[in-house]
Order: C-alpha cells, then sequence, then structure tokens
C-alpha cells in the first residue's frame, strides 16, 4: 500500500498527468505582461507588413490570406485572431500606410518654412514618397477599385486627415498675406493637382515610356519631371 501511494501521490507524477492544456496556459501566465504585449505587437506587425507586400502585388481579390501567414511566420488562425476576416486586414493595411504619409508630411513642418520653400518642400516631398512607397500607389489603387468600402468606417482614416487639408490652407494663406500667392486657392483642389502630377506620371509609368518613346523613371527623366511639377504648381498659385 506505500509502494501504491508513493508511486500515485508524488508531486512529480501528478505533473507528469498534467493535462498538455494546463501546461501550456501555466508557462503563458509565466511570461510577463509586458513581454506579451511586445510579442503580440510584432506578430500584428509582420502581419501587417506580409499583408501590404500581398495586397499591393495582387490586390485584394487576389491576395491569400495563406500566403500572408507564411510571409509573416504566422498562422492563419493568428491572422483570424487580430483581424477578424481578409477585408478588415486590408483595411488595417489601408490605415497603415496612410498612417506612414500622414505622419512623414507632419515632420515636414511647413508652418515654419516660408510660403513658396513649404509649397516646393510639400511637393517634392509628396512625389518622392510615392516613387520610393510604390506599394502606397497599388493600394490606393486597389482601394479606390472597391470605391473606398473600406475606409468608409474608418474612424482612424478620418482622423488622420483632420489636419490634412488645414496644413496646406495655412501656407497658402501665409503665401497671400506675403504677397507671393494668389488669393482664395481652394487646398482641396491644389492638393489634389499636386498628388496627380505624380501619381498619374509613376502609375503609368510602363505605358507612357511606350508612347512618349523615353524611359519615365531614368534618373534624369525624374529629376525633369519633378522641376516640371515644381514650375507647374508654382504658376498655378503666383500672382
Amino acid at each position: 500500500m506505500k509502494t501504491q501511494a508513493s508511486a500515485t501521490g508524488t508531486p512529480g507524477a501528478a505533473k507528469a498527468k498534467r493535462p498538455p492544456a494546463a501546461d501550456t496556459r501555466a508557462r503563458a501566465a509565466s511570461v510577463p505582461a509586458a513581454r506579451r504585449v511586445r510579442d503580440a505587437d510584432a506578430t500584428r506587425a509582420r502581419i501587417l507588413e506580409a499583408a501590404k507586400k500581398e495586397f499591393a502585388k495582387l490586390g485584394l481579390g487576389g491576395a491569400r490570406v495563406d500566403v500572408i501567414a507564411m510571409r509573416a511566420k504566422a498562422n492563419k488562425r493568428m491572422i483570424y485572431h487580430y483581424f477578424k476576416d481578409k477585408d478588415d486586414l486590408f483595411r488595417a493595411v489601408l490605415e497603415e500606410v496612410y498612417a506612414d504619409i500622414r505622419t512623414m508630411e507632419a515632420k515636414l513642418d511647413l508652418d515654419a518654412l516660408e510660403p513658396e520653400a513649404a509649397l516646393h518642400a510639400f511637393l517634392a516631398f509628396t512625389w518622392t514618397y510615392y516613387l520610393k512607397h510604390p506599394e502606397f500607389l497599388a493600394l490606393v489603387n486597389s482601394a479606390n477599385l472597391h470605391k473606398g468600402r473600406h475606409l468608409l468606417r474608418s474612424e482612424r482614416f478620418r482622423e488622420l486627415h483632420i489636419g490634412f487639408v488645414p496644413l496646406l490652407d495655412r501656407v497658402l494663406k501665409r503665401g497671400a498675406a506675403q504677397g507671393v500667392f494668389r488669393e482664395g486657392i481652394d487646398p482641396v483642389h491644389l492638393n489634389i493637382t499636386i498628388a496627380a502630377v505624380g501619381y498619374y506620371y509613376l502609375t503609368n509609368r510602363y505605358t507612357g515610356s511606350l508612347m512618349y518613346g523615353r524611359d519615365l523613371v531614368d534618373p534624369k527623366a525624374l529629376e525633369e519631371r519633378l522641376a516640371f511639377n515644381m514650375d507647374s504648381i508654382s504658376r498655378i498659385v503666383r500672382l
């Protein structure tokens, strides 16, 4: 009887019989909360980065969640833990890329520059950002293909753009007050024009190169295009 109690009642035996799920929960509980948060944030960030590349390459319809999981070194179950479905993941990716360009714009500190310098800095930044982030252009194309429905209820998207139009409006008003810009220029129309002169050129660079018989993304051609954009926008706003 004594031997039997020893075989079944020792702490080691009880530990051996603990269900695997209990061991997993015990290990998870032993990990500091701050580390669990860091790990969760890192996993989510990897998923978003992998999804950004997949959506930019293949669009919403062509992107596959299993490929995104593989790229992120995660699994589909983990993706659905953070995002309820592929559409929700696409929304999150769009929010991230818009957050990035708006954050970078804010670092320009346009309010500290003279009006003309501020306008040129904004235009050069927009052009350079598009050039260095072709995935942004592809994702914007994809979002518009779906009529922007993924951002319709995005509070974050709205918050990101609260100060967007006023930023350029302040530059225009300071320029008008100093007598270097025309009065009454609509900052929305001007921003659309600034975006368009870079966006169209780069999204149509392949067909444009064939059409015009020149390499539109040759370094010299890119420099010439930026100079042309600068001159064109300056002519629009000057007195």
